[in-house]
């Protein structure tokens, strides 16, 4: 089945471009558009896409407030953010937000498509330009633990949870049982003070981990 999408740009020339790039894949398609945040989540409602492909900068409910809206309303449905900001301060209000992913536009189209596919498959897109500066930060006990107090293959765990695999790909990768990948994570969590995967991404993040 196709990967449906909602598309949401205040300019009718750029939402027009999305959709011929998105309908040109062979496993999308754009069942609908919004030109602001409260027509994007009427669509949502509406039509209850797979995922959200929606800019920030909007009249009428802008892109954050809409992100955060969609995401505690509409659970199911992943949020790609599209944005010419690459500011980390504003990327870290969106994450907070509930988006599952960003791409700034002036990146290729070839990321875009493929971030569709990653957000839709449960998984997270970050944009390597802003991740490189860091767009949150975990608690401070978690900035405060060290590397070093994690296992190589508790380290390793970390590493693919945090770039958006599910625990039964972790295991697959590693050769390790599910349970295995289950109990190495509730083991770093404990000792970094992590307490959802949003947590672990942020503190991937924060090490560098991300990068490349």
């Amino acid at each position: 089945m196709k990967i449906r999408i909602v598309v949401a740009d205040d300019h009718t020339i750029v939402r027009e471009g999305l959709k011929l790039l998105i309908n040109h894949q062979s496993d999308m398609q754009v069942i609908g558009e919004a030109s602001d945040g409260l027509e994007a989540r009427q669509q949502v409602r509406d039509l209850e896409p797979d995922v959200l492909v929606m800019d920030v900068s909007m009249p009428n409910c802008n892109g954050a407030q809409a992100t955060e809206r969609v995401s505690r309303e509409f659970p199911n449905v992943k949020i790609l953010v599209l944005t010419v900001h690459e500011e980390k301060d504003y990327m870290r209000q969106l994450w907070r937000a509930g988006a599952s992913g960003y791409v700034v536009k002036r990146a290729a189209a070839q990321e875009l498509t493929e971030a569709i596919r990653r957000v839709a498959a449960g998984q997270s897109h970050f944009d390597p330009a802003v991740t490189r500066r860091g767009i949150a930060r975990p608690n401070r006990k978690a900035l405060e633990a060290k590397p070093a107090e994690l296992s190589e293959r508790e380290s390793e765990v970390l590493r693919l949870l945090a770039r958006g695999h599910t625990n039964r790909e972790v295991a697959t990768q590693l050769n390790v049982s599910v349970k295995s990948v289950e109990t190495y994570k509730a083991r770093l969590m404990e000792k970094l003070y992590l307490h959802t995967r949003a947590d672990l991404v942020k503190y991937a993040l924060s090490q560098g981990w991300l990068e490349g």
